[in-house]
């Protein structure tokens, strides 16, 4: 596949996502990575734009450097955003808010503490992405670990092996302290995703390095 070719896919999905305005996003591609550039009007939408380009037969990476252009109607202060956020994770059921500190700056949330699973950490992310005011999310919460290195890689590797999506025999398993480190190579960024998150769902897991090629 040309680079001119997965451009125009790419360009394709995008413009067939509902959720996403793609009129004022460009995309380009060399070698496999995609960038994505423009204006969108919602943190929400930038991060879908940048699944709808992963989940494209043929790329390998995306750089997304869409800036966020909040309208009128979005824009709120530090204080409003900070207390929406706030309530946003006390409301969900996956999160245990009170292991979480929220701080803002000019729209940009940042996210701390320590948590036990990763779905937490990670659902603490996304349960604020889509409020109004928000421009972008860093994610700091760390993990606590709960288990031995041998238990960490045969639950993962017993994981891979149940995904229909992903072709365990391909891709290797490595523990250690807690960090994951998984290698081989996949057919797409999808099957990759699918790897990484089987790897995040064990218990004690607090990194994984994803070392992982696509060879579509």
């Amino acid at each position: 596949m040309t680079d001119r070719e997965l451009q125009g896919y790419v360009q394709n999905a995008l413009d067939w996502e509902p959720s996403i305005d793609a009129a004022d996003i460009a995309v380009s591609a060399e070698s496999g990575v995609v960038t994505l550039r423009g204006d969108v009007r919602s943190y929400a939408e930038k991060t879908a734009a940048e699944r709808v380009a992963l989940a494209v037969y043929g790329v390998k990476g995306v750089a997304n450097d869409i800036n966020v252009r909040l309208l009128g109607g979005q824009q709120r202060n530090d204080t409003e955003i900070a207390q929406a956020v706030l309530s946003a994770l006390k409301w969900n059921t996956m999160v245990p808010d009170e292991k979480i500190t929220v701080t803002v700056s000019n729209g940009w949330v940042t996210l701390k503490g320590k948590v036990d699973w990763e779905y937490q950490r990670r659902t603490a992310a996304t349960a604020i992405r889509d409020l109004a005011g928000v421009r972008g999310v860093t994610n700091t919460i760390s993990l606590e670990p709960h288990a031995s290195a041998a238990d960490v890689k045969s639950k993962i590797e017993a994981a891979l092996k149940r995904s229909a999506e992903v072709d365990s025999r391909r891709i290797n398993v490595a523990v250690a302290d807690g960090n994951v480190t998984l290698s081989g190579n996949v057919h797409s960024c999808f099957e990759r995703s699918q790897a990484r998150h089987a790897a995040w769902a064990a218990p004690g897991v607090k990194l994984v390095d994803d070392r992982i090629e696509v060879v579509p």
